[in-house]
């Protein structure tokens, strides 16, 4: 039987997707109110690791450049430079 992973493995793809589906099935009202924290308790750790995983991309979105003092300073990367 495969492990199931834990949420800290996830792609940002898989946390979002079941973010999401969690999301939709709150938003029906439907579900007991046990069930509707269990899932609003997985959300909140599914929106931290989608969080972490879009804070790493935006630091390597950024470079470092030298300034007038030949110091290095970070600045957005931006695509069109390349």
């Amino acid at each position: 039987m495969a492990k199931k992973k834990t949420v800290s493995q996830f792609s940002y793809e898989e946390a979002f997707q079941e973010l999401d589906s969690i999301v939709a099935q709150l938003e029906g009202g439907e579900l007991p109110l046990e069930k509707a924290l269990k899932l609003f308790e997985r959300g909140q750790k599914l929106a931290t690791r989608c969080n972490e995983l879009l804070e790493k991309a935006e630091l390597k979105l950024r470079k470092l450049v030298p300034d007038d003092a030949g110091e290095f300073v970070e600045t957005e990367f931006d695509p069109e430079e390349v």
